[in-house]
């Protein structure tokens, strides 16, 4: 959708929507003079995560209805504050493009005249080119001006205790050996009981070979009773195209007119019905309402705008960004650093909080990271004086969460995150399991950070910290870079490179960008880990990486 009729329907989705529509002024003034400030922030922190991680936002994927009533309703509680907006076009929301990949589109095939359905009997491989596929002959002549077929049973036998094996490289150097000796088309299929793995991944975004390429499935090979010897009658086309989806950031803005910014986060998305594959729910597709992650941030930073608001609090100015696509790879924060509302060389701070509402009654640690990238941190952030928590410390600038996006612009950093637990990505990351007396209290001592920053802008210094490893998750080996999981292009781009690990070591820099390890192309982080995959520690490749124009190769030991 075209983004300025989007902003018309979340104008008008914030009108309608009655959980988000603002009591009048003058009752709820009334109200909250009989009530103490905790019980206030306590009340409105429910009442922010009850809404946001209803059912009714089906789990407020990236791009979807469901983040548009949050965004909505995000939107009427700054109209509400009195807090102007500060996005790119005079209103609240940034918009910005989440690539993708592609969609099979109108591909299309029959085979001796039954059609077989794409996705299921078939799927054209995603570094087809779009084309027709037309042909009538037998499957064992292979000859000019016909489609050719190739049967991978003999390449999955003859390989099957090869681990640097990859069945996908195989088949585009049969498609571009094909194409050379005059084929229209391949057609490739399984005959065996050995499983292939191949799957139409739409985020590969390998070259495109010289010609149609399909695959057709196990079931469906062996339903169309095809004969080696006989001719097969081939009719359809190949018609791939490409994918995105809108994000929104919200962004709302308080003017002190000082010399120095000081931004607050947090990420509104989730996961949705788990559809981008990072759920850690074993059943079927279920909506995640994500209320610690991160209604609570979100819900959090509302507050903040609140209470701060109230406070006329003017020793710098404000800026509040709601954040899009984390859950993707920090899409909407890593877009707004590079496309920033308000100058960034005034940002003094930026303040990420990142599931903040499960801070246990039993040991009340509280995380704060970023605290190595100012040299001030530690005395703003005055441990001693919160009894209410135990702090743990990391002094790491980058992480899992937006805060990233800014260290890389050179800013100081802190993130809030109370701990993982065993709800995280899950559906029952409910809005009942928050505890929401221990949220009040990281309300509060953020407040207190917020008013200690100092009042001149270079008094807040930025200072480079060592790279955090994300961890090797169910890999057997990484070389220790950090992703940018919003690279559109082919390979796989370092956003970080981790000090000791075996990039670093073999001279990879932030920015180089990987499109071979060993023998395997690497087109997108998707095959960038199945590469990974291949390998042992201790074992030697190299790599090879295209930084700027050129192209370098290294060594790399895992």
């Amino acid at each position: 959708m075209n983004h300025f009729k989007m902003v018309a329907v979340l104008a008008t989705t914030s009108l309608l929507l009655l959980m988000a529509a603002p009591e009048a002024t003058a009752q709820r003034n009334k109200r909250n003079k009989k009530q103490t400030p905790d019980a206030i922030t306590l009340k409105n922190l429910q009442k922010h995560i009850g809404i946001l991680a209803a059912d009714s936002l089906e789990g407020r994927r990236t791009g979807t209805p469901g983040e548009q009533k949050a965004i909505a309703y995000i939107q009427s509680v700054y109209t509400g504050l009195g807090i102007a907006a500060a996005g790119p076009y005079g209103n609240y929301f940034q918009p910005f493009e989440v690539d993708e990949g592609k969609a099979l589109g109108q591909t299309t095939l029959r085979i001796n005249g039954k059609t077989l359905i794409p996705g299921t009997d078939f799927f054209p491989m995603v570094w087809s080119p779009n084309g027709p596929l037309s042909s009538n002959n037998a499957p064992a002549l292979n000859e000019q001006g016909t489609a050719w077929w190739h049967d991978v049973k003999e390449d999955l036998e003859t390989n099957a205790g090869n681990p640097h094996f990859a069945l996908e490289d195989h088949l585009k150097s049969l498609v571009k050996s094909a194409a050379t000796k005059g084929a229209t088309a391949c057609v490739f299929y399984n005959s065996s009981k050995l499983p292939d793995s191949l799957a139409f991944n739409k985020k590969d975004r390998s070259t495109v070979v010289e010609l149609p390429t399909v695959f057709i499935s196990q079931q469906a090979f062996s339903a169309l009773g095809i004969s080696p010897s006989n001719p097969v009658q081939i009719n359809g086309t190949v018609a791939l195209q490409a994918t995105s989806r809108t994000g929104y950031n919200v962004v709302a803005f308080i003017d002190n007119k000082a010399e120095k910014t000081i931004i607050l986060g947090a990420h509104l998305d989730h996961l949705g019905y788990g559809e981008d594959e990072n759920s850690r729910n074993t059943g079927g597709p279920a909506i995640h309402n994500g209320a610690d992650d991160n209604a609570s941030g979100t819900a959090a930073l509302l507050e903040l705008a609140r209470i701060l608001k109230a406070q006329n609090f003017t020793g710098a100015n404000l800026l509040f960004v709601h954040f899009s696509g984390e859950e993707l790879g920090l899409y909407g924060s890593k877009y707004f650093a590079d496309h920033a509302t308000q100058p960034l060389d005034k940002a003094v701070a930026m303040i990420n909080m990142d599931m903040v509402g499960r801070l246990t009654d039993s040991t009340h640690v509280l995380t704060i990271g970023g605290v190595g990238t100012s040299p001030a941190w530690p005395a703003l952030l005055n441990q001693n004086a919160h009894p209410e928590f135990l702090i743990k410390i990391d002094s790491s600038g980058t992480g899992p969460s937006d805060h990233t996006s800014f260290y890389r612009k050179n800013i100081p950093v802190l993130f809030f995150f109370t701990g993982l637990h065993t709800d995280y990505h899950k559906p029952s990351d409910d809005a009942g399991l928050i505890n929401y007396v221990g949220e009040v209290s990281i309300v509060n001592y953020i407040v207190s950070i917020v008013n200690g920053i100092p009042a001149k802008q270079n008094d807040l210094v930025f200072a480079k910290t060592k790279e955090q490893s994300m961890g090797t998750g169910r890999f057997k080996v990484s070389i220790g870079i950090m992703p940018d999981y919003t690279f559109a292009g082919q390979g796989v781009r370092a956003d970080g490179v981790i000090d000791g690990r075996p990039a670093q070591k073999a001279g990879l820099q932030t920015g180089d960008i990987i499109i071979q390890l060993g023998e395997h192309l690497v087109t997108s982080v998707d095959t960038y880990m199945q590469a990974l995959n291949r390998f042992e520690k201790g074992q030697s490749t190299t790599v090879l990486v295209k930084r700027n124009a050129d192209l370098k190769e290294m060594k790399i030991t895992f």
